[in-house]
């Protein structure tokens, strides 16, 4: 069974930084482009990034573009978020998600993870 886990999230201050990883068993990353999403409660799920299966494209969201980074190490099998000069607004639970083809739309991922909680707050 295909897992994928978020792992990083927490309570940060207005203006911090925190590194969000995305790991996978029972599946090999490097074929699949890997999206990072979040959801605030009672809002819709949003795209926040994405990042192809070499690494060579990476596309964000202009909500958080210059600000958030994501990155792959394939011979790891991981997948990071890193998020710089974070803002209450990005509080959120954070998904990790596979899909074939890059989007920020949510319909091309099948496969995703339990979420983690981030929460910008002072």
């Amino acid at each position: 069974q295909v897992q994928l886990v978020e792992s990083g999230g927490g309570l940060v201050q207005p203006g911090g930084s925190l590194r969000l990883s995305c790991a996978a068993s029972s599946l090999i990353l490097d074929t699949y482009v890997i999206g990072w999403f979040r959801q605030a409660p009672g809002k819709e799920r949003e795209g926040v990034s994405c990042i192809s299966s070499s690494g060579d494209s990476t596309y964000y969201a202009d909500s958080v573009k210059g600000r958030f980074t994501i990155s792959r190490n394939n011979a790891e099998n991981m997948v990071y978020l890193q998020m710089n000069s974070l803002k209450p607004e990005d509080t959120a639970t954070y998904y990790c998600a596979t899909s074939r083809v890059t989007s920020l739309l949510a319909y091309p991922y099948d496969h995703w993870g339990q979420g983690t909680q981030v929460t910008v707050s002072s």
